[in-house]
């Protein structure tokens, strides 16, 4: 897991929602913003929290898939000390 903090804003008008959480946060983060959803006291629609829920999935995936596409490189470079070969 990396240590790498991932920034999600959205801006309606003159109000700013930015968002900071790192990927063992992301399902709180997701938590988040339907309770900002459901909040009738802020400008924060159902319509935002579904479009940045699915920012955050997006972001999710390409750091996996680029996770995985350094781990096929490092085992593609990596050598083996297999001693019944010296």
């Amino acid at each position: 897991m990396d240590n790498d903090v991932n920034v999600l804003a959205l801006v309606k008008g003159d109000q700013r929602y930015v968002f900071l959480y790192d990927d063992a946060n992301r399902v709180e983060t997701l938590r988040t913003l339907g309770r900002f959803a459901a909040n009738p006291e802020l400008d924060f629609t159902w319509h935002d929290a579904a479009f940045l829920s699915q920012q955050i999935r997006d972001l999710a995936y390409r750091s996996e898939k680029q996770r995985q596409a350094r781990q096929r490189l490092q085992r593609r470079f990596s050598f083996s000390h297999n001693e019944d070969l010296l």
